[in-house]
């Protein structure tokens, strides 16, 4: 609360504006015809630091009043490549052409005859029609116009205003006036106060009021603390044709399987503790976010969906068309996992047929397997349904990948970005979930075969193999589980375990029982190595400090932040305050006078003999 005869701070008076200008913008906007007020100077007030990361310098309080996890400047340094590619994309057919800072002529290499033809006619339409140019921190009138729907200190919308030409309007909102009122102060500070404007408001509601055709966003991003299954309804309504749809989840655990109820309940799908849980957690997220648009006729393309670190980031295209739309039933699957040897077996939830120039739509047939694994006999778990299709676009994935290699300073996680998409271009396409080396040999208790090894041994069997960005050791294969344990039985007959000790009952006594029915080869073929790998590219980055992760959640009331390690320390195990000295157990009542049967009342001490009650006397 503010009294009356202080001096309002710049804060103060970014609030006030605030809540002016939603209550009656005319108004404003009249006055600010009127006579234009000189804005307080920007400074930093008590108790606050300025945060650069990328082109921005932000104002942060160091109260816990707004939040700020520098761990994923990697997210948003991703989310402006990826923007700055769809924006060339989009805004080339408007024609306006994108200028970058210290970037060179794209330079395009392995077309077909076909796709050359392309690119000359396209050449020559763009000589022909004069294009507009689009630089960074200018307002294009073509351009797009971004949501931020939870913005905190606004550094992402920012970063957007600051790095990503092509930009017409840049709207970053947030339910707290605390963070809204930062965010037109960040605005001011950074000198984009042209292309962003604050928005304190409900994020559902405001998208909710842009549904119209000729309201809607271009780009809507999301990055909410925890989960934005909330959002995800109004988001598919508000973002335009062809919109960019980014979102991003850090409720990991929910969706890896630890709480299955409660991923039923946001997203729609049951998870499985499973190796591959990262990669089923994007494809949960997509399933959730394309039978949300399906109901208003409305379909998906992923681009980008990556599993970074704590959390999963998706950036995907939202389409019109009824047709497409009856597709979505064959485009998710349910999972049959076996507890035992860890085999999965994915079942569409629809089918398909052309039929000439017509499709027929038909229910699935299944399911895939049998009561028991046919593997080592164990029951299967039922999870899904997930996306079954593919989760990147490779074509848009690789300009993004060569736009950020050409130009490395750019970004100051760009080594990572580049050895992710990287990754991300290596993967193979139509191969749902991934098997891990490691999990493979724990289940019969044998030596982990070297990752090229048994790499070459797909590869020799004639199958196709690659690795996954989501897990280090993941390995995504077109080969049947039942030749995948084939090559473990050949690796565990150079590696050999002790059967004697092996339960009859238990998952590797019945897969070592049987013989395999082909010899695999383990001879290192050259492909089996990738190109990321040869390069020694920044795929998985080690922790930079201790207790590096999530933060704390910012504090409505403000505060100071509470040091996740001392959190963690007050908070572990069962008691609150941990006993370290064998003394203070004489402080702490006996487990028996809290159920009413010790007679010492106060006097009672931690552990003492139960004296005979009344009733144990008469008896």
């Amino acid at each position: 609360m503010i009294h009356p005869s202080s001096t309002p701070s710049p804060l103060t008076g970014a609030v006030l504006s605030l809540r002016a200008a939603e209550h009656n913008p005319a108004e404003c906007g009249a006055a600010a015809e009127e006579e234009t007020p000189t804005p307080p100077p920007v400074g930093l007030l008590p108790g606050e630091t300025v945060v650069k990361e990328g082109k921005a310098a932000i104002l942060f309080p160091s109260a816990n009043e707004v939040f700020y996890n520098p761990v994923q400047e990697f997210n948003r340094d991703l989310t402006c490549a990826v923007l700055t590619e769809y924006a060339r994309e989009v805004l080339a057919q408007r024609g306006v052409k994108l200028v970058l800072p210290g970037e060179t002529e794209r330079v395009v290499v392995s077309l077909s005859e076909e796709e050359e033809a392309d690119a000359q006619t396209d050449e020559k339409h763009a000589e022909d029609t004069p294009m507009e140019t689009a630089t960074v921190g200018e307002k294009c009138e073509r351009g797009l116009r971004v949501l931020e729907g939870l913005s905190a200190s606004g550094l992402r919308s920012v970063r957007f205003a600051l790095e990503v030409p092509g930009l017409k309007s840049v709207t970053a909102n947030d339910f707290s006036s605390k963070a809204a009122a930062l965010i037109a102060r960040n605005a001011e500070y950074n000198g984009v106060q042209h292309l962003l404007s604050a928005s304190c408001r409900d994020a559902s509601m405001l998208m909710y009021e842009m549904r119209g055709r000729k309201d809607r966003y271009d780009v809507i991003d999301l990055d909410p603390y925890g989960s934005p299954s909330a959002f995800l309804d109004a988001a598919v309504q508000s973002v335009g044709e062809g919109g960019l749809l980014c979102v991003t989840c850090t409720d990991m655990a929910v969706m890896a399987g630890n709480n299955t109820e409660t991923c039923y309940s946001k997203y729609g799908s049951v998870s499985i503790k499973a190796k591959y849980c990262h990669e089923m957690a994007l494809r949960i997220l997509l399933h959730s976010v394309d039978q949300r648009a399906g109901v208003y006729q409305r379909y998906i393309q992923p681009l980008l969906c990556v599993s970074v670190d704590f959390y999963i980031r998706v950036f995907l295209r939202v389409f019109t068309g009824q047709v497409t739309v009856k597709n979505s039933v064959s485009k998710q699957a349910l999972v049959y996992n076996c507890v035992g040897c860890g085999s999965f077996h994915l079942q569409r939830m629809g089918r398909r047929t052309t039929n000439g120039k017509h499709m027929k739509y038909s229910s699935a047939t299944g399911p895939p397997v049998g009561p028991h694994c046919d593997i080592c006999g164990q029951r299967h778990q039922l999870g899904g349904p997930i996306w079954a299709e593919p989760i990147h676009d490779l074509d848009f994935v690789q300009k993004v990948l060569s736009a950020v290699s050409t130009n490395p300073s750019r970004f100051g996680t760009a080594k990572r970005i580049e050895g992710m998409l990287s990754m991300v271009t290596e993967e193979l396409e139509d191969v749902p979930l991934y098997y891990t080396v490691d999990s493979l040999s724990s289940t019969i208790h044998c030596n982990t075969p070297p990752l090229l090894q048994f790499r070459s041994a797909l590869l020799h069997a004639g199958h196709r193999v690659s690795l996954s960005h989501a897990c280090k050791n993941g390995i995504k294969t077109s080969a049947p589980p039942a030749d995948i344990w084939d090559i473990m039985r050949c690796w565990e007959k150079s590696n050999p375990v002790k059967r004697e000790k092996l339960s009859e009952t238990s998952p590797a006594f019945k897969i070592l029982s049987t013989e395999p029915s082909s010899e695999a080869c383990f001879t290192v073929r050259e492909d089996a190595n990738p190109q990321s790998r040869k390069r020694h590219l920044t795929r998985f980055q080690e922790n930079p400090q201790a207790f590096w992760g999530p933060k704390a959640r910012a504090k409505s009331g403000g505060g100071l932040a509470t040091s996740l390690n001392d959190k963690r320390k007050r908070c572990q195990n069962k008691r609150k305050n941990q006993i370290t000295d064998v003394a203070d157990f004489k402080n702490f009542h006996c487990k028996k006078f809290k159920v009413g049967k010790c007679r010492n009342g106060e006097k009672c001490c931690y552990s003492h003999d139960l004296e005979p009650t009344q009733e144990d006397t008469v008896e």
